[in-house]
């Protein structure tokens, strides 16, 4: 096995030099054909000492460019994914490219986003020392069934020596690893906070000691607050990382750690994104960066702008807006947060989740578990839907109860400022999927001109 891993081991190399020479990035290829040659090809390659692996349905990807961002402007020598795709294949590119031709990595420190689905090919090899785990919903029935069967993936790979840093506010985050240490990072009750939640879908709804049904001393979203079961001592764990005031105004968060509290700059007022800062804090603070190493270094940061960017043209605030096709939560989220906005709105919808989408059946069932009703607001004064499967979004639209005079819809998505009346709006968001960000890019740059 060893012969073939040096073989596929320079193959691979070879590979990734000759995609270099063609100016491409070497995403997964390289690893791919690595794992042909060698199934085991992850057992053998060099890694750095200490591994850190970031999962989760939503936000991994802001995660991990917010650890990796952190630990380089302290210093340390990071090797990560960030180029490369987040399965074996992507993994091992990376490992690969940071290994020298004796394979001998020149790196002391790896960050590596992992899709949950790909937990049981890669833990096996790569052994985690910290596991972030952002959240567990509900995802592509196509692709991810049902948490449960997500969270019965990781179980079967999770190494027992891996310390778990989990969401404490998502029970079935909690779920992971129940035999490993645990970490856990929260919000604070909030004044938007409820009793229960009137979302579409909630993915756990029992007791899972006893099937009782689940109290909330606060619901946040969904499945997330602080639950207890009323029939058993079953309830949610306390936080180790503790978000207990959020500022708005100063764009400030409080995060509480055991007895001492420390003041951090808030990368963004949505609370998903709050969620996604604290994971990263949290785990920078338990391999070691002090509280003001750490702020220094979130001054710096700022998310990606194929997540969301804001700038003002002609006078009217654009925002663009990640809004993942197939994943409801996600597009849930999104919808509430635009809704929260101040001040009078037009949305246009470009969610199409792939260039296929009109010969994709799978586009229809999301539409039904997602809360298009957040946009039934009024400070939502007009919604434009672009692209092949518009009038499925129209439809939707309608049943969540938004007026018809309030919405357009057209096949063509650059034709979808036409249609923008601006004259009674302050702020133009552009929600778009992830695949969709040259589309929003462009609908800005009409903007601009017009």
């Amino acid at each position: 096995m060893k012969f073939r891993f040096w073989i596929a081991f320079y193959v691979a190399k070879i590979g990734q030099a000759f995609l270099r020479l063609l100016k491409r990035n070497a995403t997964y290829f390289p690893g791919k054909v690595a794992i042909k040659i060698c199934p085991q090809f992850l057992k053998y390659i060099d890694r750095p000492t200490k591994i850190i692996a970031v999962t989760g349905t939503n936000g991994k990807t802001t995660v991990c460019n917010m650890i990796n961002d952190i630990l380089i402007d302290n210093g340390y020598n990071v090797l990560n994914n960030r180029l490369g795709s987040n399965i074996n294949s992507g993994i091992a590119s990376s490992l690969i490219e940071h290994a020298s031709l004796i394979n001998k990595t020149k790196k002391d420190l790896a960050v590596f986003e992992v899709d949950e689905r790909s937990s049981i090919l890669i833990y096996k090899y790569i052994k985690p020392d910290y596991l972030v785990c952002t959240n567990l919903f509900r995802d592509s029935i196509k692709r991810n069934a049902h948490t449960d069967y997500i969270v019965d993936i990781i179980n079967s790979a999770l190494p027992e020596e891996t310390v778990v840093l989990a969401n404490a506010d998502d029970l079935i985050s909690c779920s992971i690893g129940k035999q490993n240490q645990h970490i856990y990072f929260g919000i604070d009750k909030l004044d938007t906070d409820v009793e229960e939640t009137t979302n579409i879908i909630k993915d756990i709804k029992t007791c899972p000691v006893c099937d009782t049904k689940l109290k909330y001393e606060y619901a946040r979203y969904h499945h997330l607050g602080k639950a207890y079961c009323p029939n058993c001592d079953f309830k949610s764990p306390e936080s180790n990382f503790l978000v207990r005031n959020i500022d708005k105004e100063r764009k400030e968060i409080i995060i509480k750690e055991d007895v001492k509290s420390y003041k951090y700059n808030m990368l963004s007022d949505s609370i998903f994104n709050i969620y996604n800062e604290l994971a990263a804090i949290s785990i920078l603070r338990v391999i070691g960066l002090s509280a003001t190493e750490i702020n220094n270094s979130i001054k710096k940061i700022k998310i990606v702008e194929t997540r969301l960017s804001e700038e003002v043209i002609n006078d009217k605030k654009v925002i663009t807006h990640l809004s993942k096709g197939q994943n409801p939560v996600a597009a849930s989220r999104v919808f509430d947060y635009v809704k929260s906005v101040e001040g009078n709105k037009a949305v246009i919808l470009i969610i199409d989740d792939c260039d296929d989408a009109k010969n994709s059946s799978e586009n229809l069932t999301w539409l039904y578990d997602a809360d298009f009703e957040l946009l039934n607001d009024e400070s939502i004064k007009q919604i434009i839907i672009g692209g092949v499967r518009a009038n499925d979004y129209y439809l939707r639209l309608l049943l969540a109860g938004v007026p018809e005079e309030k919405l357009s819809k057209i096949e063509d998505e650059l034709k979808t400022v036409n249609l923008i009346n601006q004259e009674n709006v302050e702020t133009i968001f552009i929600l778009h999927d992830i695949y969709k960000f040259d589309v929003a890019s462009k609908l800005k740059e009409l903007l601009r001109n017009n």
